[in-house]
């Protein structure tokens, strides 16, 4: 497991940009049947990914956690990216197509995934247990946001959140950028009390995501491809634009998990 230690807003005024990919971007996530991991300093967001084909594997505590089992303290959100997969936890089998997410709670011992596709998962500290439950893209709570003349109009799906599937530390979702639209999360905002993880996918490999971070009135920007993960502190904004439409996972760690609690940034004040 690779470990990131935090990172200040004084680092991304002053560090390269080589620097700051090195410790907010995550390019290689997803290897053929070997799940990769991934921790962050930033709220202990632990970050995972796999690419899947016709295999099974098991998802294990790295050594790093000293845990005896991977959900031991911590819960954890499971997304089908694409494909379709069987999630064994604990003895129940959850099956996942294209866009469904499974909530795993604190205390599963034993979690394997079989079949074929990209799988994606983060997972935070948890402090109070909560039944595994698995959300079908149709039964998420779908919203259309933003509009045309704007180019953010797109649809937000929210899974693990404050009034849906219940959790201890963490939401997730995913979102869809509609047909000429480019923006996301415009206007855009920061949350002091979470950390932020964006998952870029169904990104053509001839285009890409300019993700814009830092603090509001200090922007640098990152050009991300499919299938690449920004860290986002709680401190920065996390807002992108691509040269076409995409979607992206988003998901949270951190001590409030309700979704509308963020500090609003207006556009005109973005520098």
């Amino acid at each position: 497991m690779e470990i990131r230690t935090p990172i200040t807003p004084d680092d991304v005024q002053s560090k390269s940009a080589d620097y700051l990919r090195e410790k907010l971007v995550i390019s290689n996530l997803f290897v053929t049947n070997s799940v990769t991991y991934l921790l962050s300093h930033h709220d202990r967001i632990l970050i995972g990914g796999v690419t899947l084909k016709n295999y099974k594997v098991l998802l294990q505590s790295p050594e790093e956690l000293r845990a005896a089992y991977l959900l031991e303290r911590r819960e954890l959100g499971l997304v089908c990216l694409s494909g379709s997969v069987e999630v064994l936890a604990d003895g129940s089998t959850h099956r996942l197509e294209a866009e469904d997410i499974l909530y795993i709670g604190r205390g599963t011992r034993e979690v394997t995934i079989e079949g074929t596709g990209d799988i994606y998962f983060t997972s935070s500290m948890c402090h109070i247990d909560f039944p595994t439950t698995l959300i079908k893209k149709e039964d998420s709570n779908a919203t259309v946001l933003g509009v045309k003349k704007n180019s953010n109009e797109r649809t937000l799906r929210k899974y693990i959140h404050d009034q849906g599937v219940a959790s201890s530390a963490m939401a997730m979702g995913i979102t869809t950028i509609h047909e000429g639209s480019s923006w996301n999360t415009m206007p855009c905002h920061t949350h002091e009390r979470r950390t932020e993880v964006y998952l870029y996918f169904d990104i053509d490999e001839n285009e890409k995501v300019v993700h814009l971070f830092g603090r509001p009135d200090s922007t640098r920007n990152l050009i991300l491809s499919n299938k690449e993960v920004v860290i986002s502190p709680a401190w920065s904004i996390h807002t992108g634009s691509g040269t076409a439409n995409y979607k992206f996972v988003w998901s949270t760690a951190g001590e409030n998990i309700l979704y509308s609690d963020l500090d609003a940034v207006a556009t005109k004040d973005l520098r």
